[in-house]
């Protein structure tokens, strides 16, 4: 397996920052990224969706905007004719159906989780995040100043998705932003 080095690595700092009191966001890079992008023709899309769902190990793969973990890993919709396979092994699919792409060195994963999680991706994100627009199992392409990412939320809470070429100054506007709740890095 690849040695893979983190865009955060020797600005990564593990602690307690912030306010005094109780913990609001919790920040977690997740390390070794397998991040699969599998991508369908227009006449193929429900073989292409079926072959994505059995390679993550679930028993159909989910409508846009949707995602569902399953047995071995995860697999997000999105786009129409997109998935990603995260968590998953490889999948070999056949050109006639679509195409494959590993993305895993290309995004830097960040979980969030925390009583002021929410909060604090309202006042970076452009989206609604109330738990009646956005549960767990919703994923959506957002920005954050200016820088195209992808934010799921999981049953472990929010998945944010950042290119690496941006991973570090994001992730300088998520800490700054996570002090006023009392943050921690995990």
């Amino acid at each position: 397996m690849v040695d893979r080095i983190s865009a955060l690595d020797g600005h990564y700092q593990s602690g307690r920052f912030g306010t005094d009191g109780d913990t609001g966001v919790c920040l977690q890079l997740i390390r070794d990224l397998q991040l699969q992008q599998v991508a369908a023709w227009p006449d193929t899309i429900k073989k292409t969706a079926d072959a994505a769902a059995k390679a993550a190990g679930a028993d159909e793969a989910p409508a846009p905007g949707g995602a569902i973990n399953c047995e071995h890993g995860a697999i997000l919709r999105i786009e129409p004719l997109k998935w990603w396979l995260v968590g998953a092994d490889a999948l070999q699919i056949d050109p006639e159906l679509g195409a494959t792409l590993d993305l895993s060195h290309s995004r830097t994963q960040i979980r969030i989780t925390g009583p002021k999680s929410t909060t604090l991706l309202n006042r970076l994100l452009p989206l609604d995040l109330r738990n009646a627009n956005f549960r767990e199992g919703v994923v959506a392409s957002s920005a954050m100043h200016h820088v195209g990412v992808t934010l799921w939320r999981s049953t472990a809470g929010y998945e944010l998705f950042i290119p690496r070429g941006f991973a570090l100054s994001l992730w300088e506007v998520l800490f700054e932003s996570a002090l006023q709740f009392g943050v921690e890095v995990v």
